[in-house]
């Protein structure tokens, strides 16, 4: 019983180690993480030209 308790912490402390060690971020993760940021800036900056335009032509409803 005692080595069948050490093998199921060997293989507890394992499994552990390897969920940490997989959810550490890789280059092509964080690549993807930077794309996404620039993206969403651009949508930003996008909606707010066009909500500017939008207001400089006086329209009523001035959200894009």
């Amino acid at each position: 019983m005692k080595i069948k308790s050490i093998v199921m912490q060997v293989l507890f402390v394992m499994f552990a180690v390897t969920g940490v060690v997989a959810c550490e971020q890789g280059p092509a993760e964080k690549t993807g993480e930077k794309m996404d940021e620039a993206f969403e800036d651009a949508g930003n900056k996008a909606e707010d030209l066009c909500e500017d335009a939008k207001e400089g032509a006086n329209a009523e409803d001035t959200d894009c």
